[in-house]
C-alpha cells in the first residue's frame, strides 16, 4: 500500500509562489504517473496538472497553465507542483495522487484515474 505525504502549503499573497511536495512509500514510485488536484470549499476536486511516470508529457488545467510547473524526482520518489502568480482563486486543499494502475497515463484529468491519495494540504493566497 502506498502512502502519500504533501507539504509546502501556507499562506501567500496575490503574485506570489509557493512549492509543493509529495513524498511517496510503500510501493515503486517510477512506474507510476503522478497528479496534483484541488478543492475549494464547496467546489468539486478539480484537476490541476499531471505528469508520466518518465517525467515526461506534462498536463495542466487552463486555469493553471503558464503559473504552475509539475516535476518529479523518482530517486526521491517525490513529486512537485511548482506554483508562480497566484491568485485567490488558487485558494484550495491540493492533493497529490498516484496513478490506478502503473504504466497507464490516461484520462489523466479524473480522479477515478488515479487510484492513491495524500491528505492534502492548504494553500491560501490573500489579496
Amino acid at each position: 500500500q502506498v502512502q502519500l505525504v504533501e507539504s509546502g502549503g501556507g499562506l501567500v499573497q496575490a503574485g506570489g509562489s509557493v512549492r509543493l511536495s509529495c513524498a511517496t512509500s510503500g510501493r515503486s514510485f517510477s512506474g507510476y504517473a503522478m497528479g496534483w488536484f484541488r478543492q475549494a470549499p464547496g467546489k468539486e476536486r478539480e484537476f490541476v496538472a499531471s505528469i508520466s511516470w518518465t517525467g515526461g508529457r506534462p498536463y495542466y488545467a487552463d486555469n493553471v497553465k503558464g503559473r504552475f510547473s509539475i516535476s518529479r524526482d523518482n530517486a526521491k520518489n517525490t513529486v512537485y507542483l511548482q506554483m508562480n502568480s497566484l491568485k485567490p482563486e488558487d485558494t484550495a486543499v491540493y492533493y497529490c495522487a498516484q496513478a490506478a494502475k502503473p504504466f497507464y497515463y490516461s484520462d489523466y484529468e479524473r480522479p477515478k484515474s488515479f487510484g492513491s491519495w495524500g491528505q492534502g494540504t492548504q494553500v491560501t493566497v490573500s489579496s
